[in-house]
């Protein structure tokens, strides 16, 4: 009398196998979609970082060659140093031009000039590429940044009966101060003296 035939263990457990390694190889290539999204979001909040960067110290170097230019006349000074009705031209361009840097351009809402803030919102110019999430191969990433232009120094406004031969101390950040001469105004503060810029957020 024959027995019948059993079938081994193996071939019951190969289909489990194929149906595990498909799903670890699925999850894989889904953290790989995920590593993907975050290079490309990382990259575009370093343009939009670079961007506003950019625009408020091109504003801050603007500034401070208008206090350089108003220099003789003290009653501009704090004017300047609120960047208050102060026209001078638009430091977006420069937004601009760092965003291309950084394989990014201006999105909307674009470069949004506070009074002493510069606020860029950035776009990829490359999408996260393709993966097994469908919608990655389109999808670029938008990074948003502000950077804030912040005054380091004071003076005190000159008496009513002060000469045109005086103007007042500048008194900077980290106890620097000028005592201007109006005659030999040879040593001024340079744009980093007068203003910080810095990220905020």
């Amino acid at each position: 009398m024959t027995r019948p035939r059993r079938h081994g263990d193996a071939g019951q457990a190969f289909p489990i196998y194929i149906t595990v390694v498909g799903g670890l190889l699925f999850l894989a290539l889904a953290y790989f979609a995920v590593g993907q999204a975050t290079v490309n979001r990382s990259g575009a909040q370093t343009a939009a970082d670079a961007a506003a960067l950019a625009a408020a110290q091109e504003r801050r170097d603007q500034l401070a060659g208008e206090w350089v230019k108003e220099v003789l006349d003290p009653t501009k000074w704090q004017q300047i140093f609120d960047g208050n009705g102060v026209e001078l031209g638009s430091p977006c361009r420069r937004a601009q031009e760092l965003a291309e840097q950084n394989d990014a351009h201006i999105a909307t809402p674009g470069c949004e000039p506070g009074l002493l803030s510069y606020a860029v919102t950035v776009e990829t110019n490359k999408p996260m590429g393709k993966s097994v999430v469908p919608i990655t191969e389109s999808k670029h990433s938008k990074a948003h940044a502000r950077a804030v232009i912040t005054p380091l120094c004071e003076f005190k406004p000159l008496p009513a009966n002060a000469g045109p031969d005086v103007l007042p101390r500048l008194t900077c950040k980290g106890n620097r101060y000028w005592d201007l001469d109006p005659k030999h105004l040879t040593d001024l503060p340079k744009p980093k003296d007068l203003f910080d810029v810095h990220l905020a957020d």
